[in-house]
């Protein structure tokens, strides 16, 4: 935009005002700013990944965390899982580093948009590799794989977000996870991530109320006394109510996988509603992934699902912050 004042003179250049305002009309770029969460998570990662414990031997280091992922799949998953977790165990800091260091590298190199597609591009191949070897499929084969306790693999998401924040020139209307793939192929993975996690809600020990127990139970070890309340409660109720609770997550994930093609007004309630179960799963259930703790690798899946959710939220067409104008008996604004 070029501004002139009444006697036809450029006055952009001479007025900060007018340059502030002319920058504040830019719309912000919706994607970069989930590029840059995204990224900060991975970094989140990776300083997890650095923690003492994770370059020590034994059952309570990292090659212990891994074998116990082995347990309950099937041999031909499980003797994989072994043999990572036998190579860490034997080079623990020779392991570990490159490990971290690998995340770290993700994580600035999708804060930085010079290295933004290699480093989403590595994201979705690391992402796919500790899925496997690290998360043992997220439980797929073993029964566990319930989004209580964070399946079908936090990890798994990450792939997901990378893919759908893909950088573009695109606009981010309707929603910003349409910006690359397109709305149809958007909706497609919507819809197929929602009706995996109903259906992953009611198989295996997902809708057994003494597993579910079982699993909070797990994760309260070493937790602030606050968040160790939450997780008595949360036992409690699974203890007596855990088959209903599945039952009612499949609904509403059922719910939510259709909401891409529901009217608007409806489509936004199940939005925020998915945002919410996913935000109580997270704190209530999954502790914030352990993270308080001190023994955990990544915040687990309900953080990433909501994060997931909200690149789906409608952006609106005025998205500019407003900016100071001169009077109009100042300036006449012409557009170039």
């Amino acid at each position: 935009m070029t501004i002139t004042d009444v006697r036809g003179l450029d006055v952009t250049a001479s007025d900060p005002r007018i340059a502030a305002n002319d920058g504040a009309r830019q719309p912000r770029d919706v994607q970069r700013t989930f590029q840059l969460v995204l990224a900060t998570v991975w970094l989140l990662d990776a300083v997890l990944q650095i923690q003492p414990f994770m370059f020590t031997r034994g059952s309570n280091g990292f090659s212990g965390m891994l074998r116990g992922v082995a347990n309950g799949n099937p041999r031909w998953i499980a003797h994989t899982i072994t043999w990572n977790a036998s190579v860490v165990d034997h080079h623990p800091v020779l392991t570990n580093t490159p490990f971290a260091l690998i995340q770290f590298l993700i994580g600035f190199g999708i804060a930085s948009k010079r290295t933004l597609k290699p480093a989403l591009g590595l994201s979705i191949v690391w992402s796919i590799a500790v899925w496997w070897f690290a998360e043992g499929l997220g439980g797929l084969f073993s029964g566990a794989a319930t989004p209580f306790s964070g399946g079908p693999g936090g990890v798994l998401f990450y792939a997901v977000l990378a893919v759908l924040l893909w950088p573009s020139e695109g606009s981010d209307q309707p929603f910003v996870a349409a910006r690359t793939v397109g709305v149809g192929a958007a909706k497609a993975i919507w819809t197929v991530v929602w009706g995996i996690l109903a259906v992953l809600s009611l198989v295996g020990s997902g809708r057994s109320p003494q597993a579910l127990h079982d699993l909070v139970a797990g994760m309260n070890s070493g937790e602030p006394g606050w968040l160790a309340h939450i997780d008595r409660v949360s036992e409690s109720f699974f203890l007596q109510h855990g088959t209903t609770a599945a039952v009612l997550l499949a609904i509403v994930c059922g719910l939510v996988a259709l909401r891409v093609y529901l009217p608007p007004q409806v489509a936004q309630v199940t939005l925020v509603v998915a945002i919410a179960v996913f935000a109580v799963i997270w704190v209530a259930v999954q502790n914030f992934g352990g993270v308080l703790a001190g023994g955990a690798t990544d915040p687990n899946s309900g953080l990433l699902v909501i994060i997931l959710a909200l690149l789906y939220w409608p952006v609106s067409r005025e998205r500019s912050r407003p900016g100071n104008r001169l009077t109009d008996s100042q300036l006449a604004v012409t557009e170039a």
